[in-house]
């Protein structure tokens, strides 16, 4: 399969079972810290990410954009917010459910970093906004 011939991906999760999908697209995605913002007012978080294309022919990244909405707070652990330029990577993304529809979405990151997401419900958008390009590096986890 040829990079034309796979689309860009847009995914909405509006459960845990939907996020399951999300978290797979965006095993081992790439951030910067400056590319992380939260805006209360509209309780929304965003994330932009260099992902990694598991389900393309191998060997590509794509700029995504991951959007939280229904956000009630944020906290993080383990992330220097002032290292704007810092990279992060994404390991995976979980739900703990809390009181029906809402919980805590986390993001958990190398190195023992994760960022929280208190929702009211889950309310989550994935989508690709660039072309693919090649990278020389595919993630490998160890056994």
């Amino acid at each position: 399969m040829t990079t034309a011939e796979v689309p860009r991906l847009r995914l909405l999760a509006q459960d845990a079972d939907d996020l399951t999908v999300i978290a797979a697209a965006l095993q081992d995605a790439i951030c910067k810290i400056g590319d992380i913002a939260y805006d209360p007012n509209a309780r929304r978080l965003t994330l932009g990410f260099n992902r990694y294309r598991w389900e393309g022919p191998g060997g590509e990244r794509v700029r995504s954009g991951l959007q939280i909405g229904s956000v009630l707070k944020v906290q993080t652990r383990n992330l220097r917010r002032t290292a704007k330029a810092a990279v992060v990577e994404l390991l995976t993304v979980s739900f703990e459910a809390g009181e029906a529809p809402g919980g805590v979405l986390t993001l958990t990151l190398a190195g023992g970093g994760d960022l929280r997401a208190t929702v009211e419900c889950v309310d989550a958008v994935l989508a690709d906004v660039s072309a693919p390009w090649p990278t020389p590096r595919t993630p490998t986890h160890e056994a």
